[in-house]
């Protein structure tokens, strides 16, 4: 009776819940190309570096050629042709690091976003219920760029940085070791005070890009819900109060342009220091004879090139901070703790008949707030069994349990003697089908909506189940039948059409455990009516729960529970319970027009 699937069930992968091992664990996958992008920079800038130092020797050579000219390319050749290597070495190291990351960063931003949607997947029920479906999108998207462009900034802005100051610092202190020192002092104060107000004004950043945030999250809101809006005539209204949010980023975002702006006026006057200082001190050290007119020109070069390379240095430690909170915020969100796990050696479920029992389960979704107190249950294998009850009363819950989409606090849930905590739970969702009272369709084709239900399903079955679901007339004359698109969760279907569609899914899919909830609900009495026999055909040889409000739709079930503040307070047939006019007998009196009266 076990469905025929295969039982392998995709683990989690394995992901550091810390940002820099998180990082790393990332870029030890390429540590070859990070390696050779390394060095593929440091050629890169050492070469644009050294330019100066091959300048000035020309300068120097011109200088000594002055009163015999026809001497000059004698005297220049080595630094010309050193200023000619240094040139085309800088383009094509250049070059070439620009195409490892072209082959690198894809892959890299691929792959952290493959493992994170995999982890996600494994999360509970509860995990995804209290967190947004946009957020961990969001997430993901933010995480995966961040993890890129960390590895470029720390590779294409900050290294850079590094060899300059390095290689200048190297150069003049080769030339006269007064400009080494001022230079580096300068370094380290400009990049000290750089750190020091990036740290400071990170904060407004946030408060700007949050502000903007929710200024997006407010009109995505108001378009989502623009009929309301416009029939209930809050046109102006809601532009007044989107205004609110528009002034607080407005607000936001000019105080933290306006600090970015004194740090530039800082990062300029401090610019214009190394400038000056070094012209005047090369100067003087030149009136001295303490430097050649090739090291004067290296150095105001250098002093240049320096400038020009750490300009917008606190920009870029602003961006490494945004770039490693959003990795934080990820990683803190998606990679924790999953809450329900297989066990170690969990097998593959063995349906042979279908019996589900659950024994002594006690369950609550908050401490304190027990749904289920020792509750007892069994269904046999192949037993159709309704559920009814108020809103409230623990039916959906009792689905929830059995799809091991929360667990119990205590006690077990068995489907055929075995305790289902032991089984993978791809092979429990294999074989259980689900009909749901909201159906969730993907924005693709009807065809691969109607196929999620078996994979390898030919399109002879896929349209004999859409038959059985009354769907394949009205999938006929959508205009491109099987392959046309339902939109954002089956928008451009009815909302009969949608369950038609879900319930063909399970016709598929013919699992040996089938539920229903509120499978009907969405349909008219006409369209109820015409596919109820396809769902009593469908019910043959399965083990059926069924949830419903409409009585009528149950009342021909093998065996109909009565739930009550999570207590079965009645169990036994339609008859049965009339007969007893208790509980089931005042809500099958108090229905109106087939449903009950809540």
């Amino acid at each position: 009776m076990a469905l025929d699937q295969p039982h392998s069930s995709p683990r989690a992968p394995s992901l550091p819940r810390e940002p820099f091992p998180f990082l790393l664990h990332f870029f030890r996958h390429y540590t070859g190309w990070c390696v050779l992008v390394v060095l593929l920079e440091i050629g890169s800038s050492a070469s644009g570096i050294l330019t100066p130092y091959a300048i000035g020797q020309i300068v120097g050579g011109v200088t000594d050629a002055l009163e015999s000219r026809e001497k000059i390319f004698a005297l220049v050749a080595f630094p010309l042709g050193l200023y000619i290597v240094l040139t085309l070495g800088e383009v094509l190291f250049s070059r070439a690091s620009a195409s490892c990351r072209i082959i690198v960063a894809p892959r890299l931003r691929a792959q952290v976003t493959g493992e994170l949607f995999a982890y996600l997947q494994h999360h509970s029920h509860r995990f995804l219920s209290n967190n947004f479906a946009g957020a961990l999108a969001s997430r993901i998207s933010e995480t995966s760029s961040s993890v890129n462009m960390t590895l470029w900034t720390l590779v294409f802005d900050f290294l850079p940085i590094a060899v300059t100051l390095i290689v200048s610092v190297a150069l003049l202190g080769y030339a006269s070791m007064p400009l080494a020192v001022f230079t580096l002092v300068w370094a380290v104060l400009f990049l000290s005070v750089s750190y020091h107000f990036a740290r400071r004004i990170r904060p407004l950043a946030h408060q700007s890009a949050n502000a903007r945030s929710t200024t997006v999250g407010k009109v995505v809101d108001a378009v989502t819900n623009l009929a309301s809006v416009r029939l209930f005539a809050m046109l102006g209204f809601e532009r007044d109060y989107l205004q609110n949010f528009l002034n607080n980023e407005i607000a936001a975002a000019r105080r933290w342009l306006w600090s970015n702006e004194k740090i530039l006026w800082f990062q300029y006057l401090l610019a214009l220091t190394l400038k000056v200082g070094t012209l005047l001190l090369a100067l003087w050290l030149w009136q001295h004879n303490q430097i050649t007119v090739a090291d004067f020109v290296m150095s105001i070069s250098l002093s240049l090139l320096i400038i020009n390379e750490v300009r917008n240095i606190s920009r870029r430690f602003i961006d490494l901070f945004e770039y490693i909170g959003n990795i934080t915020n990820g990683v803190y969100t998606i990679v924790r703790e999953h809450e329900i796990t297989d066990i170690a050696d969990a097998k593959p479920l063995q349906v042979t008949a279908g019996c589900i029992e659950l024994r002594d389960v006690n369950f609550s979704y908050v401490p304190g707030s027990p749904v289920f107190e020792q509750l007892n249950l069994r269904i046999e294998g192949g037993q159709r069994v309704g559920l009814v009850g108020y809103s409230g009363s623990g039916k959906s819950t009792l689905l929830n349990l059995i799809l091991r989409l929360y667990e119990p606090q205590q006690g077990s849930i068995l489907i055929d003697s075995q305790d289902i905590r032991h089984v993978t739970q791809q092979s429990l969702h294999e074989q259980i089908s689900l009909i749901p009272q909201d159906p969730g369709l993907f924005h693709r084709t009807l065809l691969e909506n109607i196929r999620y239900g078996q994979p390898d399903a030919n399109r002879e079955a896929i349209e004999l189940a859409a038959q059985r679901a009354d769907a394949h007339e009205f999938i006929e004359r959508m205009p491109n039948q099987y392959e046309s698109l339902v939109g954002e969760r089956g928008v451009k279907l009815s909302g009969g059409q949608r369950q038609r569609i879900s319930i063909a899914r399970v016709i598929v899919k013919n699992a040996p455990i089938l539920i229903m909830d509120e499978a009907t609900s969405s349909l008219d009495s006409i369209t109820e009516q015409a596919i109820q026999n396809s769902l009593n055909t469908l019910m043959k040889n399965k083990t059926v729960i069924v949830v419903a409000h409409r009585l009528s739709t149950i009342a021909h079930l093998d065996r109909i529970l009565v739930f009550s503040q999570g207590r079965i307070i009645e169990d036994g047939s339609h008859a049965d319970l009339l007969a007893a006019n208790g509980a089931y007998t005042q809500l099958w009196n108090r229905q109106a027009n087939g449903f009950l009266v809540e």
